[in-house]
């Protein structure tokens, strides 16, 4: 019988599927229970807005014809918000899928990308699934260590992948720290800085990485929809990248990544910022109850600026995830981080906090 798996191009038969957060249909299939809340994949509480809504339910009438493939309007809509010509864009499946062009585009078997321990799992798989090496730096306080990523590069470089802020540990690079490492860093290494939670970050600190493009045509920046916008579902995101690099990935593409509905409802979205804005006031309320929560039960957390919590609990986490799944609360595990003692909770609703809290003391 043929073997099918040693057929397979080396850098694919080492990767494991990713996982992503367990779905409330599935645990309610599961422990037939009813009433589940999920606070694993940090998913917006709030959903998209009612404007979003409205525009996708009017996309429905053109549903048999193919979406614009070269995403016109929202190029522009996106051109115009950000500040940037609309040939600095390539427009994604969600922002996985421009990770994954851009590793399609300049990584292979003959050199290699950097990445910080505990930083986003897709960017090991996009690197290992092309061929290229891998090189992970140690974290420092849970965070990237730019230094050390620094005196990592060696000629083979050819991407660094930045997480600002981190998921799952949501750490961040300031400012300073971050364009100190860009003046060093050689011009044919592409630094790749992933902020798909920009929208939530209140520190004055925190760098807009869009507004750094023009000084570093090595940074390629991505952004999704899918978090304070709350596109998950629609599966929506972009990069902002120099022109020479957006049409290498745009040649790549596949044709018609992004359907029109997901389009429409990113057009709607951009021009209800007052939804952001009640989401990240919503999850900033959100996190400092949590916080607290942990302070009083004695739980340690990384500190975080992004919409979940990352808390540690000095032990093997698993069965505290699995009694919070028999109580029908889904939070997400991380082992597969190197973070086995921790769990990572999204920011809910105030209802949906409190829940879990009082959910985890009976646990506990």
């Amino acid at each position: 019988m043929t073997d099918f798996i040693n057929l397979a191009s080396p850098g694919i038969k080492e990767l494991r599927p990713y996982q992503p957060g367990k779905p409330i249909e599935e645990l309610e299939r599961e422990l037939g229970l009813t009433d589940v809340i999920k606070l694993a994949s940090n998913e917006n509480p709030l959903g998209a807005s009612s404007s979003v809504h409205s525009s996708v339910q009017s996309s429905l009438a053109d549903v048999a014809r193919y979406p614009d493939g070269s995403a016109y309007l929202l190029k522009n809509k996106l051109s115009e918000f950000l500040g940037v010509t609309t040939n600095q864009l390539t427009i994604g499946n969600g922002s996985n899928d421009v990770l994954e062009l851009l590793a399609r585009v300049y990584l292979s078997s003959n050199n290699e990308s950097i990445v910080s321990q505990h930083s986003f799992v897709v960017y090991p798989l996009v690197t290992k699934a092309i061929g290229a090496a891998l090189k992970v730096i140690p974290a420092k306080y849970y965070g990237q260590d730019l230094e050390a990523t620094f005196e990592a590069i060696s000629e083979r470089t050819r991407m660094v992948f930045i997480a600002n802020p981190n998921n799952p540990t949501g750490t961040w690079v300031n400012n300073s720290d971050l364009t100190e490492f860009l003046d060093q860093v050689r011009e044919d290494v592409l630094v790749v800085l992933d902020e798909a939670y920009f929208e939530y970050v209140q520190e004055a600190e925190y760098p807009d990485g869009i507004s750094l493009c023009e000084k570093y045509p090595n940074l390629v920046v991505t952004r999704t929809f899918s978090k304070a916008y709350g596109l998950a579902a629609l599966r929506i995101g972009y990069s902002v990248s120099h022109p020479d690099i957006a049409d290498l990935m745009n040649r790549v593409r596949q044709p018609f990544n992004v359907n029109a509905m997901s389009m429409v409802a990113a057009l709607a979205a951009l021009d209800d910022q007052e939804h952001v804005d009640k989401s990240v006031e919503l999850n900033s309320r959100g996190l400092r109850f949590l916080e607290s929560e942990c302070d009083r039960l004695g739980l340690a957390f990384i500190p975080t600026v992004a919409n979940f919590l990352t808390i540690d609990f000095s032990r093997d986490a698993m069965p505290i995830y699995e009694a919070l799944l028999h109580e029908g609360v889904i939070v997400r595990p991380i082992g597969v981080y190197e973070l086995p003692n921790h769990l990572r909770v999204t920011v809910g609703t105030a209802e949906e906090n409190q829940r879990f809290i009082k959910t985890l003391e009976k646990v506990l």
